[in-house]
């Protein structure tokens, strides 16, 4: 039976270093067997974050816990119980795939002939029998994050800490590791995401929470989230730009001026409460005066438009701090 008690619970959690407020009290909760997408601005707090779960960093007050260990008084059973891997591979570039994964077995603890086939088992899942006898050195930078993930994975974790894997990544090797995040989790396994590939978040997570300033400015599902930037809208491009006056008249026509939006320099919107509907209404409206068009789309909002509308797209002066600070 799962257990009832989220993988990671985080209450409270502050941290500064010196005069800056790196996180003012964060708070959130994982349920096992999930996705958490965590979203921020450069300095936002998301490294200095999973740096205390991961007990790389203490938090000058508040409580979290991981796998039911709390981080500062329990920190050798959490770090037992995860798995982290950051934007760069830490592996031997030296070794083989295998010898690195045989490597990581030994160091878990695990006896020569466990860590053998713990090996061999971990080149079958990802993909990497193929590669598994040639130096790391001369890997693509997609399968030197796969042998990383899998080293990770020598031992089960209950959690898994994926610090922005896929920066850097070319759009094949992005959709490798997207993969590899859902096998994880249909093990049950339990991530946390920090990302700033939108489109990453949106497709992997279960939950986000949103981090600005070293606070939770927003959670939710990618659907919820993107619903706080007022829902569907109607987009109307018409052929010509000289017609955007007469396409502003047909939209003030079904909506009051002040809900009518210039969504680019050659395109004007309005809110489509009832979805297709208003789609159909609007094109009824435009063919009536005679309005030729190059596009017209029922659109919802993206991640990126949450994301630039909770943050105003900025940075945040505590940009110095949200980087691997030393405890």
């Amino acid at each position: 039976m799962p257990s009832p008690h989220p993988a990671v619970l985080v209450e409270g959690i502050r941290k500064s270093f010196g005069d800056v407020n790196a996180l003012r009290g964060v708070s959130f909760e994982v349920p096992r067997g999930t996705v958490l997408g965590i979203l921020g601005p450069n300095g936002a707090g998301k490294t200095t974050t999973v740096n205390v779960l991961s007990t790389l960093l203490r938090p000058d007050s508040g409580r979290a816990l991981v796998a039911g260990h709390d981080v500062v008084t329990q920190s050798a059973d959490v770090r037992r119980s995860i798995m982290m891997t950051g934007q760069y591979a830490a592996l031997d570039e030296s070794l083989t795939a295998r010898e690195n994964l045989i490597l990581f077995g030994r160091l878990m603890g695990l006896n020569r002939q466990s860590a053998k086939a713990r090996a061999e088992q971990l080149l079958r899942q990802f993909d990497l029998v193929y590669a598994a006898d040639r130096k790391v050195r001369g890997f693509s930078g997609g399968m030197r994050r796969r042998v990383d993930i899998a080293c990770g994975l020598v031992t089960r974790p209950e959690v898994v800490f994926l610090d922005e894997p896929t920066t850097g990544l070319d759009p094949r090797s992005r959709q490798s590791v997207w993969s590899l995040v859902s096998s994880l989790k249909a093990e049950g396994i339990t991530i946390l995401l920090t990302t700033q590939y939108l489109e990453e978040a949106d497709v992997l997570s279960d939950n986000i929470v949103v981090i600005d300033k070293g606070t939770v400015i927003a959670e939710g599902t990618a659907d919820q989230l993107k619903e706080r930037t007022g829902g569907s809208y109607c987009e109307v491009v018409p052929l010509r730009l000289a017609d955007l006056p007469r396409v502003f008249a047909v939209l003030t026509s079904l909506v009051p001026p002040e809900y009518v939006s210039e969504t680019g320099h050659d395109r004007l919107s309005i809110p489509a409460q009832y979805g297709a509907q208003t789609l159909a209404e609007v094109l009824r409206r435009l063919d009536i005066s005679r309005i030729p068009l190059a596009d017209i789309a029922l659109r919802r909002p993206s991640l990126d438009d949450v994301f630039l509308a909770l943050t105003g797209g900025t940075a945040t002066d505590s940009s110095q701090a949200d980087e691997s600070q030393p405890a």
